[in-house]
């Protein structure tokens, strides 16, 4: 059947489409657009039972707060969840494409899959786009081996670790990490570290702030936290602003007229040039 025929069915998943035009752009002397300021904080450890993630929960647009509330930890499966860092779009859309491969999978193997399959997945994926997709991602879950934390990279550079941290705040929660963290932690001193953490990246980034999720992954359970702590939060007015009729002095609006005299009036006589 011909294309006239049968038009062209546009294939669901991202478009590079500007990547062209903004080439075109700068090939004709046109400023391209610049690339808006991203700004979380995402965390992972592993502890004795399992993984525990973290993240904030503030979203912005270079130095706007779009978001004060946004969803950062994101589910793959039943066993396994990540978080996500960069452009809240690829990294929604990403692990939603991701998450179905991982039903499918689950669906025609009948095993719980394992979290190193979801992180191959996830490198394969990032590294066909070569950096374009800007999500960050820090995947962890419990799989027959145990507990496994993966930190991966826009490029599709993987790293597997025992604790990690992404994003703009990612220095001040892994000061935090390196200070403190231990093997074989309980899971009430492990949330109260990744707590500890997130709210240190809330407090000293600019990109993140308002409260902090958790999601604790055993091998048979998973809590997901939501405003798990609340670490920024809003300050109390400390006196009453109302303030009675007549407070402030309101001045009548009035049109007010002037009279203009003319004193004196000078003519100066103009001359055309037609040499020209």
């Amino acid at each position: 059947m011909s294309s006239a025929l049968c038009p062209e069915i546009p294939t669901p998943g991202f478009s590079f489409e500007n990547c062209k035009r903004n080439a075109t752009l700068a090939a004709k002397g046109f400023p391209t657009p610049k690339a808006t300021k991203t700004g979380t904080t995402i965390v992972g450890i592993i502890y004795k039972d399992g993984v525990i993630l973290g993240a904030d929960t503030r979203a912005t647009e270079d130095t706007t707060v779009s978001d004060k509330n946004c969803q950062k930890i994101h589910y793959l499966a039943p066993n396994m969840y990540c978080c996500g860092a960069g452009t809240a779009a690829d990294t929604e859309m990403t692990t939603q494409m991701i998450s179905s491969q991982l039903e499918l999978h689950r669906l025609y193997t009948g095993r719980v899959v394992p979290v190193c399959t979801a992180n191959q997945m996830l490198k394969q994926y990032l590294f066909r786009y070569q950096g374009h997709i800007g999500a960050a991602l820090v995947l962890g879950g419990v799989d027959s081996s145990g507990p496994h934390l993966f930190s991966i990279y826009p490029h599709g550079s993987t790293d597997k670790l025992p604790y990690t941290t992404m994003g703009s705040g990612s220095l001040a929660a892994m000061a935090v990490f390196e200070s403190r963290w231990v093997p074989n932690m309980d899971e009430e001193a492990g949330k109260k570290l990744v707590r500890d953490a997130i709210a240190a990246g809330i407090f000293n980034d600019l990109g993140s702030g308002s409260n902090v999720d958790l999601c604790v992954i055993r091998k048979d359970k998973v809590d997901y936290l939501r405003t798990y702590d609340e670490a920024n939060k809003k300050g109390i007015r400390q006196a009453s602003y109302k303030y009675p009729k007549g407070t402030t002095a309101i001045f009548p609006n009035k049109t007010q007229e002037y009279k203009i005299e003319v004193t004196e009036e000078t003519v100066t006589p103009y001359t055309m040039d037609t040499s020209s």
